[in-house]
């Protein structure tokens, strides 16, 4: 997945402040997509230059201007051809940092790598607290959009965030208790 996709997805359900984007962002893709707020403007821009969303100003008294952006025809276009591409093979692909840093770990001591193992922990268990606040979005989103059809899949992908914290928090529990046992 690209950014720019899934900006133009979230587009695609109304026009938003490059805020807006954001803050949706951060409530549903985050957990398996992250994006700083710089990314975002950039692809915005980017977009707005190839003619898949188009934006204009609103005008605030007590505040500072919004920029609101919204998808246009080609835009449309574009995140179809990009659903219609299938990636499947990116899916069975894993690359992480962690178990790199994990698989090279037999350098560092035991009591370190421990220490590691269970911030990771503490993490995956932080992550699955944030995944019941990603479940309260998802029924927060359904009743603003009224599309069930569409929030079916936000659900499908939430549950996968949710198993695959528990998968890594699992993980870390069993090797944290074959280094402890050693």
């Amino acid at each position: 997945m690209s950014l720019k996709h899934g900006l133009l997805g979230l587009l695609n359900y109304g026009s938003m402040t490059g805020y807006e984007l954001h803050k949706v962002f951060q409530n549903s893709l985050n957990f398996f997509w992250q994006a700083q707020v710089s990314q975002i403007y950039r692809e915005l821009n980017a977009m707005e230059k190839k003619g898949w969303l188009t934006s204009e100003y609103e005008m605030q008294t007590d505040k500072p201007n919004k920029k609101r952006y919204t998808i246009t025809k080609s835009g449309r276009q574009e995140l179809k051809n990009w659903l219609n591409h299938g990636r499947l093979e990116d899916a069975m692909t894993i690359r992480s940092a962690f178990m790199m840093e994990i698989f090279f770990s037999g350098e560092r001591s035991t009591r370190e790598n421990l220490e590691q193992l269970k911030t990771f922990a503490d993490l995956c268990e932080k992550s699955l607290v944030r995944m019941d606040e990603a479940d309260a979005s998802v029924s927060n989103y359904e009743k603003v959009t009224k599309e069930s059809d569409r929030v079916l899949y936000w659900m499908l992908t939430a549950s996968f965030g949710r198993r695959y914290f528990e998968m890594c928090l699992r993980w870390a529990k069993d090797a944290i208790q074959i280094l402890e046992e050693e």
